[in-house]
């Protein structure tokens, strides 16, 4: 039995931080795990940013509702559904994500939660687990599924790695550059293959 684990944001649906930047105008807020591999570094930044500019929970949730998923997102991952068991494997929030998980008919999603306070500030964050990517890999492993992963960012490589087969689908070229050992794609039909062939490999081991 195969299961595919994808990350979220860059994969099937946009950053959800790049575009609270773009409409705070706070170009600080732009980083993401692309560019950071540290994630508590990364977090703490964008806590620090939040309460310097005053930012709280239902301004992140008011941009997050004029967002859509990828175009062509949708059509893959039903895609996907049909050929394998799905989960998405992501280090946003279950604040953020609901509204495209709507969207996208609600697949199983492994993410964290925020610790928000009685003013709506956004106070702190709580991880599922320290290397939750991997570790949900690991833990589907000893269930004895194959797992095949695809992500775009450094925190998405662990899980990578400890899948059975690791992609990079649309990743920036540092961190493709860094991490040869993964077959990069760009596209949706490309991802449909690299899953299509790492799929049969696993009937011939």
């Amino acid at each position: 039995m195969e299961i595919a684990c994808l990350d979220l944001e860059g994969v099937l649906i946009p950053e959800i931080w790049i575009a609270f930047a773009e409409v705070t105008g706070i170009p600080e807020l732009r980083a993401t795990t692309r560019d950071i591999p540290d994630y508590d570094q990364l977090m703490r930044q964008r806590l620090d940013l939040l309460a310097r500019h005053h930012l709280g929970l239902r301004e992140i949730q008011d941009v997050i509702a004029t967002l859509a998923p990828l175009p062509g997102a949708g059509e893959f991952l039903d895609w996907l559904r049909e050929r394998f068991q799905v989960v998405i494997l992501s280090d946003t929030f279950y604040e953020f994500a609901q509204p495209l998980m709507r969207q996208l008919g609600f697949p199983t999603l492994l993410c964290h939660c925020l610790e928000i306070d009685e003013a709506g500030r956004v106070a702190g964050y709580r991880l599922r687990q320290p290397n939750p990517k991997r570790q949900a890999v690991l833990a589907l492993q000893t269930l004895y599924y194959r797992v095949i992963a695809a992500g775009d960012s450094y925190n998405d490589t662990t899980m990578l790695a400890e899948a059975d087969a690791g992609i990079l689908f649309s990743a920036p070229a540092n961190v493709v550059a860094e991490f040869p050992q993964f077959p990069a794609v760009e596209t949706y039909a490309e991802l449909k293959v690299a899953f299509v062939e790492a799929s049969a490999r696993s009937l011939t081991l």
